[in-house]
């Protein structure tokens, strides 16, 4: 999972809050009815807002700070484990460029 091979997701300029951050990621399992998807995903430095889907994640390297609106602050790091609810709106500052191994129920 460190060394896979990323594909551009680019951001819409709107979640931009700060920096130049890209986004790569790779979708490696997907259900036959297209409501599970499990893959790679990664952000270099900046902040960015987002809404999210009900989403397991891993951190496999780097660090962030996830705000949800109304709700907690997240600070993760290599190892940690979150869960992201449908319709959580967040904002991601990331320190170093992120990693994550994720599981995504629509």
């Amino acid at each position: 999972m460190a060394d896979a091979d990323l594909e551009p997701e680019p951001l819409d300029p709107e979640q931009i809050v700060s920096g130049a951050p890209v986004v790569t990621g790779k979708v490696l399992w997907e259900s036959p009815d297209g409501k599970q998807i499990r893959g790679i995903w990664q952000i270099t430095p900046g902040v960015v807002t987002d809404t999210e889907a009900n989403e397991l994640f891993v951190v496999v390297s780097g660090r962030a700070t996830i705000e949800v609106e109304g709700g907690s602050v997240l600070e993760v790091g290599p190892g940690d484990a979150c869960i992201l609810r449908e319709g959580d709106r967040t904002r991601w500052t990331v320190h170093e460029t992120l990693r994550k191994a994720y599981h995504i129920s629509l």
